[in-house]
């Protein structure tokens, strides 16, 4: 299914020009520099072609002929643009920890890659026959590797190739459409007519199947740079019935080119940025059969930047608040924005796995399905904001799958990798979030001691689709909530703003003391915190002792018995609990801090 729906991909792209799709026998690649000639072949410059617009020079992507460089550890130079060691045989300055030895066997390969690419372009002259192919050929025989050194340009580029251009000239030679000619004549002379043919898993047509399904994916975070492989075998135990590699599945050569450019067209190419996130280990690409404008802005959506701001243009801040309107009831509202609600969409989550690609995530859907199953995941997350709209930095109403992730580790590296493609499994097929992700959270909130927005919200989202969960759980504070770890929680918070209230200023308050041993064996803790809950209740003004003893006694009322031990479930609504009262305890005009202390402190409300 995977293949299908990234083989039908590549019509819809290779019809937009936008997307810079290869034609077969072609490839997208990373040019950084020109080598612009006069047409005797003498050297004129070596041009930076990089875009220095950001904050770093980037290489451009041009379309040049060729797949990327051949797998193997061999000699192979591709076919007018190649890096500079091949193209010019200049070898980049040594290393700090690079050995002597070592210096001198890269130094030797690139003398030899230099070589090799000027014979394969000298045996080509003749087949060609085109007088700027001619030039190049004459440069490469009188160029001097040794005059690389004069251009310092060489050692500033760490990626990129280069490509030869004649001097006056526009367009570079390898577009010359002599040369394209010839190139696609070759290609279709390689017919594979003396290969053996096979079924095609996905056309199903007789065909020459793929030993290797080239051009490489890239664009995948934490996959080698030089891209990785989505259907691969190398293994002597894969081979079965004398079928080598990626023969054991058999895809065609066409096929394999089609969905490979696919998907390096949304994961890497021009407008990859309105086709992929990152949610924790995984890079998640997605797309719709036809251009839509909701695909435009899922980008925004998913990453957690789409909001209505009054700086956007009219047009577009329409779209996005169409956008939101769908997430609070349901895909039919796409429909406003002239998109069928009905419109395929496919979403395909994708982590590193050395030279390979492992599939995290793989869903086909409609626009309507998706809108409702994220309306569904938002309304299972929805719970009173810490900070609501007018704060500094208000709390989303809509929290990205990415945010969510990032509770749940101390730092983005530490997240589970498995964690991110089962939450969003759970999001798109409106299953139960898995029990990692709670566990994930609790053990945060023990270790940090700290409750809030997001945390609350995905321990509220877990519990309401448990399988057996008994009742909903509330938005805000629930008094007449009788669950015995809920009201342990509220209990919890109640004591620990009587002790901010007697003791103004305190460094360390309960919660940073005992959050982690009450929240999980409350019948050792309470009695003690009970205990100095009543020295703190001493120190403050008879008005408000009697409102802090009337609302413990609200809380503790109808409690027969502490429980010995709290199990995850329970230490869930425990923290919820808190976050319930705690929020209910500073809903005033002001704010509080409520947790750790990497988030904004804000002033404490006047009650």
């Amino acid at each position: 299914m995977i293949l299908q729906a990234l083989n039908t991909l590549y019509n819809r792209l290779a019809d937009d020009p936008a997307y810079g799709i290869a034609a077969p026998g072609y490839s997208t690649q990373k040019i950084a520099f020109a080598v612009v000639i006069h047409p005797d072949g003498r050297l004129h410059a070596i041009h930076d072609l990089r875009d220095n617009s950001g904050r770093k020079p980037q290489p451009v992507q041009l379309l040049v002929p060729g797949q990327s460089k051949p797998t193997g550890s061999g000699l192979n130079p591709c076919f007018l643009w190649d890096n500079s060691a091949y193209l010019l045989g200049h070898v980049t300055p040594r290393g700090p920890k690079e050995s002597d030895d070592e210096y001198l066997k890269r130094k030797e390969r690139t003398a030899k890659s230099f070589v090799a690419l000027r014979e394969q372009h000298l045996a080509k002259e003749g087949m060609i026959d085109d007088p700027d192919f001619n030039s190049v050929c004459r440069f490469l025989e009188q160029w001097q590797p040794d005059r690389c050194q004069e251009f310092e340009l060489l050692n500033e580029l760490i990626s990129g190739f280069g490509i030869f251009q004649i001097i006056g000239e526009t367009r570079y030679v390898h577009e010359n459409q002599v040369i394209r000619d010839w190139w696609d004549k070759q290609q279709a002379t390689d017919d594979g007519a003396d290969r053996i043919r096979s079924m095609c898993l996905v056309t199903g047509e007789q065909s020459v199947p793929a030993k290797i399904h080239e051009p490489k994916i890239k664009g995948v975070g934490g996959a080698q740079s030089s891209g990785a492989l989505l259907v691969s075998y190398n293994c002597d135990a894969f081979t079965s019935y004398g079928k080598e590699q990626s023969r054991n599945a058999p895809v065609s050569e066409a096929v394999a080119f089609r969905y490979c450019t696919a998907l390096n067209g949304v994961l890497s190419g021009p407008r990859s940025n309105q086709h992929r996130i990152t949610v924790g280990d995984s890079t998640v690409v997605f797309w719709t059969d036809q251009p839509t404008v909701t695909e435009a802005l899922l980008g925004d959506l998913f990453s957690g930047g789409l909001q209505a701001d009054a700086t956007q243009d009219e047009a577009a801040l329409q779209q996005t608040k169409v956008l939101l309107k769908a997430l609070r009831n349901g895909g039919g509202e796409l429909a406003s924005l002239g998109d069928d609600p009905t419109t395929p969409i496919y979403l395909l989550g994708l982590a590193p796995n050395a030279a390979r690609l492992s599939v995290r995530l793989w869903h086909a859907d409609s626009l309507l399905g998706l809108f409702d199953s994220l309306k569904a995941h938002y309304d299972a997350l929805h719970i009173v904001r810490q900070f609501e709209e007018g704060s500094k930095r208000p709390d989303p109403v809509f929290p990205p799958a990415w945010m969510l992730l990032r509770e749940t580790a101390r730092e983005p590296k530490d997240i589970q990798p498995l964690l991110g493609g089962a939450l969003m499994r759970a999001i798109l097929q409106g299953t139960p979030y898995p029990d990692a992700l709670a566990s994930a959270v609790v053990r945060r909130i023990r270790t940090d001691h700290t409750i809030n927005y997001c945390r609350a919200a995905m321990l509220k989202a877990w519990l309401t689709r448990k399988p057996n969960q008994q009742g909903g759980i509330p938005v805000s504070l629930d008094t007449e909530r009788t669950d015995p770890a809920y009201r342990l929680g509220r209990l919890f918070a109640a004591l620990e703003k009587t002790q901010e209230r007697a003791q103004p200023g305190i460094n360390a308050t309960i919660r940073e003391r005992f959050y982690s041993a009450a929240s999980a064996t409350p019948s050792m803790v309470f009695p003690r915190l009970l205990r100095t809950y009543q020295h703190h209740l001493a120190k403050l003004h008879p008005g408000e002792k009697v409102k802090r003893e009337k609302l413990v006694q609200e809380i503790v009322d109808g409690m027969d018995t502490m429980p010995p031990h709290l199990n995850l479930e329970a230490q869930a609504n425990f923290a919820i609990g808190y976050y319930h009262q705690r929020k209910a305890l500073f809903n005033g005009n002001g704010e509080t801090k409520i947790t750790s202390n990497d988030q904004e402190i804000t002033n404490e409300v006047q009650e």
